[in-house]
């Protein structure tokens, strides 16, 4: 499945759209983590754990979207959008939406 945060497949025209597509992560916090990661904002630097839960965040959010895609029929999905929010307590949420078409 061709996923793209264009709107265009070089070469491939989009010959349906099959709707829009989206998915929901939500995050939850991990003590241990926000404790290290303070350290890391006190002495300064990136930091890792925290950079590692949203890169798999990521990735379920896009694997999400890429099945429900799947699942309509669709071929790729284009015009795909990532937001990153912080919830309460620590909870942090991310959302993918794509639009799921047929190519030529």
């Amino acid at each position: 499945m061709i996923m793209t945060t264009t709107t265009i497949v070089e070469g491939r025209p989009v010959s349906s759209y099959l709707g829009i597509v989206t998915s929901e992560i939500i995050l939850g916090a991990n003590v241990v983590r926000d404790f290290f990661a303070s350290i890391t904002d006190i002495v300064g630097g990136r930091s890792g754990a925290y950079e590692s839960k949203l890169q798999e965040g990521r990735e379920e959010a896009l694997r999400e979207l890429e099945n429900k895609a799947r699942r309509m029929g669709a071929e790729a999905v284009i015009g795909i959008d990532l937001d990153f929010e912080t919830l309460r307590d620590g909870m942090m949420m991310i959302v993918a939406t794509g639009t799921a078409v047929k190519l030529s």
